[in-house]
């Protein structure tokens, strides 16, 4: 019997053939949009990162997982993760959310350290000036209900009273629509088991839509903590984005699941399978930069782009790596 192994040469170059460059990832706005596990383990063997099923009937089992198109892993209870899988995770690009059961309330995330700070830069601004603070929450108002819809010079708290009065309105013709009657927005986890389903499937959708969103904000490079409209929570800027799609998509999914058995579940499926018809991975990123930077074109990030400058008061940023031991006086 005669035993071939594999030349070391050519292991080498499998294994750099399999170590992705910024080159060969895909854009966010390609990105596959998310995927919820719970009750496995996630490891990297050779080959790549795979979701580990061990049941009694068909034992154990190996689901492997297409790190480099996800944009966004929701990790519910029960799974744990190794090292070398997060680390492949991030290497890609991938956000990884450790979230509640069902995919319900985020606990913490990861994110790739390889972003340029071009976009949070942008944020940063906007939210310390009131003014420009201001005028982005007006422009997410008049995305929402259209252009000319915030009366010049309106204040916060009267576009926050517009948009109640316009997202109560849309409960009450959702509710006549799939005639449920009368319908309040309820979001209680203390009594969870209690609630409606149009509630159950709002909350489970919603929480989709967050973990998205909030994956779109960090490949982007910005930070989610600084909300414009939201404020003093890790998750303000998400809020205030995820806000612009919900009249659109989770409310009426939602109230279209108001007699489901399992509300949560088949929020989650028919939200996931919704998505590739909206395209809302490409929308997020161009609206973000739309609603932070009005005036500049909307791109994409450049894998050749100089990711670490020096910053200067006068010149503007300036190329790092370099010793500018000569300019000192």
């Amino acid at each position: 019997m005669t035993i071939r192994t594999t030349p070391p040469a050519a292991s080498s170059a499998r294994r750099r053939l399999a170590a992705p460059t910024v080159a060969m990832l895909p854009r966010v706005a390609d990105s596959l949009s998310f995927l919820y596990l719970d009750v496995v383990r996630i490891l990297q063997d050779d080959t790549g990162v795979c979701a580990q099923i061990t049941t009694e009937r068909r034992g154990t089992e190996l689901v492997y997982l297409p790190t480099a198109a996800l944009s966004c892993v929701l990790l519910g209870p029960g799974t744990s993760i190794t090292a070398r899988a997060l680390t492949t995770l991030a290497r890609h690009g991938t956000t990884v959310l450790a979230t509640g059961s069902g995919g319900v309330r985020c606990y913490a995330a990861i994110t790739p350290d390889s972003l340029s700070t071009r976009w949070l830069e942008h944020q940063a601004r906007a939210w310390a000036d009131d003014t420009q603070r201001l005028n982005v929450a007006t422009r997410m108002y008049e995305q929402r209900f259209g252009p000319g819809s915030a009366p010049s010079g309106a204040t916060l708290a009267q576009l926050r009273g517009m948009e109640g009065q316009r997202v109560k309105a849309l409960y009450r013709i959702l509710a006549q629509q799939h005639r449920i009657g009368r319908f309040r927005r309820s979001y209680d986890p203390a009594s969870w088991d209690t609630q409606d389903p149009v509630n159950l499937a709002l909350s489970a959708a919603n929480t989709c839509l967050y973990g998205i969103v909030h994956a779109a904000i960090l490949a982007l490079g910005c930070s989610p903590a600084l909300g414009f409209i939201h404020s003093g929570n890790q998750q303000a800027f998400v809020y205030d984005i995820a806000d612009l799609y919900k009249a659109e998509l989770t409310i009426p999914l939602a109230f279209s699941l108001h007699d489901a058995s399992d509300p949560e579940a088949q929020a989650r499926r028919s939200f996931r399978d919704g998505l590739r018809l909206f395209k809302l991975m490409p929308r997020i990123t161009t609206d973000i930069q739309r609603l932070l930077a009005p005036d500049e074109p909307v791109t994409t990030p450049d894998p050749d782009e100089e990711l670490v400058d020096l910053w200067d008061p006068v010149s503007g940023p300036i190329a790092g790596g370099t010793n500018y031991g000569t300019d000192a006086p």
